[in-house]
């Protein structure tokens, strides 16, 4: 009774490395038959030589890939957006930074311009006095 009870014992620590085997396979995206680790490859090629556990272990495992993908896509889709609107912000700040610098060199246009023209205003303002004054001082018939 005692050697079959350590057979017995023998074949579930096999039985238990075997399942780990599988599952370990599973995660690394392989299919497992009984016989041992099948890459997709040689699977997707004609999956119908093998059982209908090893199929689903298959489509699990592709599922599970394809999932990993779609995670992966979504992360670096989040992570490419998060990009352009901090450079699109990093542009509206530059841009709107660019906007004070103008209307600040357009103020100071504006003065030089107003200071000019109270210049020549005060130059000729004598001359303009002169000859209203004649206009209207002068008869004509």
């Amino acid at each position: 009774m005692e050697s079959s009870r350590g057979n017995g014992i023998q074949l579930l620590l096999a039985a238990e490395q075997e399942a780990q085997h599988i599952v370990n396979a599973a995660r690394n995206g392989y299919c497992i038959n009984l016989r041992g680790v099948i890459g997709f490859d040689s699977l997707a090629a004609s999956p119908n030589e093998f059982g209908d556990n090893e199929i689903r272990l298959f489509y699990v495992a592709k599922l599970a890939r394809l999932k990993q993908a779609k995670d992966e896509a979504e992360r670096e889709a989040t992570e490419f957006r998060a990009q352009m609107e901090a450079q699109y912000q990093a542009k509206l700040t530059e841009t709107s930074g660019d906007s004070g610098a103008n209307v600040k060199r357009l103020e100071q246009e504006t003065q030089v311009k107003i200071g000019h023209l109270k210049e020549e205003g005060s130059r000729i303002s004598h001359d303009v006095i002169d000859m209203l004054l004649r206009q209207v001082t002068t008869v004509k018939n």
